[in-house]
């Protein structure tokens, strides 16, 4: 025990051998936590009838994602009876296997938009991304008044979903070579209404039978 102890001693007086000891504990506690994850979320992969952005609303997210509305809003209704009264269906995570970054989270200050494609019209989603406290007074949510005036870039679109498809995403020649067409004259409003319209309604997950 005293030869033992004498080690221990060494170690807890030095503080550098302490921090390095300690670091490759922490690093081999961390791996073998993070790993197996790791490999589960690779092994997901996409249920029957989901299917990666459409040109315009490939634009849509990423101007979602520019625009910071992940900071107010999740993608993400918990398996809690209040959540799916109030939401629809939990989410799950094949339903997000398409989205880079992914919409998952805890933050909300306004509601989650999981589920909102189709609850309200595209009017509706316009007037109300232009002016929120036409609809509720009370509401902190900028206007976001200039998308309706920005014109999207088919050419860029093309070469985002090049890059997606170099990452997994099965999007053919047809899809790449159709995408400027596809924005042509479309606006950021546009394309952020048809993201929004899209959420909850080709990707919510089959109901099991009782």
């Amino acid at each position: 025990m005293a030869r033992g102890y004498k080690y221990f001693e060494a170690i807890e007086k030095n503080a550098v051998l302490l921090g390095v000891l300690t670091l490759v504990a922490v690093s081999f506690g961390g791996l073998s936590e993070i790993t197996p994850l790791f490999i589960q979320a690779h092994a997901v992969g996409p249920p029957p009838g989901v299917k990666p952005y459409d040109a315009l609303r490939l634009a849509g997210k990423d101007i979602y994602v520019r625009e910071g509305c992940y900071l107010c809003h999740s993608q993400m209704i918990r398996a809690l009876r209040a959540e799916t009264q109030r939401y629809g269906h939990y989410s799950v995570a094949a339903e997000s296997v398409y989205d880079r970054p992914f919409q998952w989270g805890s933050k909300r200050t306004g509601p989650d938009l999981a589920r909102v494609g189709g609850k309200y019209s595209d009017d509706w989603q316009r007037r109300h991304l232009v002016d929120p406290r036409a609809f509720v007074p009370a509401s902190n949510m900028p206007g976001y008044v200039w998308l309706a005036e920005a014109k999207l870039d088919g050419d860029d679109i093309a070469a985002r979903m090049r890059t997606l498809r170099k990452l997994g995403d099965p999007y053919t020649d047809a899809d790449v070579d159709g995408a400027p067409k596809a924005v042509a004259d479309k606006t950021e409003l546009d394309a952020l209404v048809a993201y929004l319209q899209g959420l909850g309604i080709a990707n919510e997950p089959p109901k099991v039978a009782q």
